[in-house]
């Protein structure tokens, strides 16, 4: 990755399926920039109470301290004038308002970082994300293991039968499965 001159924000998109790392490789960037002393903010949506509400946590019990919001715009209201990186994870629980929060904090100057699922368990674009991708200087593409074959995992299967778009689970209610063993009418 190319470094920006300071004073100059930008979004990093950081997306793939449930199991894949996102969140590991959200955290990872997060120390480096603690090690450079830079002032960090994180935030998570109020939703996503799955392991802890005051830090994000990935699957494998990696944490970092977060405040909780109930919306995008809280996450304008909460940043500090001195804070130099943002991070943002399960992006996808955000409504479409994020984006815009995301291309002003990186017009003040802002590094921003966001991580979430781009795509739902019936394998469709899963908004914020493809709107970030489109604006985002930096995008990672992270990919899981399919749990029944091995291969690389780009999508994320439902493992108990409802129509609701947005279930908060882990591995009690979904698996990572690759293209060829993905089936949305599970």
């Amino acid at each position: 990755m190319n470094i920006i001159s300071q004073h100059t924000g930008w979004i990093e998109v950081i997306c793939g399926s449930m199991f894949s790392g996102k969140t590991e490789e959200l955290i990872r960037r997060l120390r480096r920039a603690e090690i450079a002393k830079q002032k960090i903010q994180v935030f998570k949506p109020s939703i996503d109470n799955r392991y802890s509400d005051m830090h994000i946590v990935s699957h494998n019990n990696d944490r970092y301290s977060s405040q909780i919001v109930n919306n995008a715009q809280d996450i304008l209201i909460s940043i500090q004038k001195n804070t130099q990186i943002v991070g943002i994870d399960e992006a996808q629980f955000f409504d479409n308002d994020l984006v815009d929060v995301c291309n002003e904090l990186a017009d003040r100057g802002k590094r921003v970082i966001v991580a979430g699922l781009d795509t739902d368990y019936l394998g469709r674009p899963f908004d914020p994300i493809p709107q970030l991708l489109a604006v985002a200087e930096y995008i990672t593409k992270t990919l899981a293991i399919c749990v029944k074959c091995g291969n690389p995992a780009n999508r994320t299967q439902r493992l108990i039968k409802d129509d609701t778009k947005i279930i908060v689970g882990a591995s009690n209610i979904y698996e990572a499965r690759c293209r060829k063993c993905f089936n949305p009418e599970l």
